[in-house]
């Protein structure tokens, strides 16, 4: 396994991989195609932020991306990893990789807006809820999350 920093031309691969992501919590066809924006990783977007893709015997299957909100906070943008690699520990390789690369930058928070069927997973790697907002799914919240470096 290696995890490298994305190609603007990942871009496909790695919006695959978030609407795959994103259905196996069960959200319908019709939900994925109104969320297609939210869920679309441009181009603009690995070529502006930090992208980094996990390639696993030579297939790409899950990234993470963060974002420099100001000197002391960053928001951890995106992490997925192809929902039949879900629950195998790669995802707590991708954001312990995260904490690495991120450990001499001087930040002193992390923020992230977890699904809100990830929020233990989350909390197990030490972030705590700080707030919610509902979504565009009625009775449906994301919790807003921090850690604290």
């Amino acid at each position: 396994m290696i995890i490298q920093k994305a190609n603007i031309t990942d871009n496909e691969i790695l919006t695959s991989i978030t609407k795959k992501s994103k259905a196996y919590w069960g959200y319908s066809v019709e939900q994925i195609q109104k969320w297609d924006k939210n869920l679309t990783i441009s181009q603009d977007y690995i070529r502006e932020n930090n992208v980094f893709k996990l390639i696993d015997k030579g297939f790409v299957i899950g990234y993470y991306s963060y974002v420099f909100k100001d000197e002391k906070v960053i928001e951890l943008d995106n992490l997925f990893i192809l929902p039949e690699h879900i629950g195998r520990g790669f995802g707590k390789y991708l954001l312990l990789d995260f904490l690495n690369r991120i450990k001499e930058t001087g930040i002193e928070k992390i923020k992230l807006d977890s699904e809100p069927n990830a929020e233990d997973f989350y909390a197990k790697m030490g972030f705590v809820k700080i707030g919610e907002f509902e979504t565009s799914i009625k009775n449906r919240f994301m919790p807003i999350m921090e850690m604290k470096l």
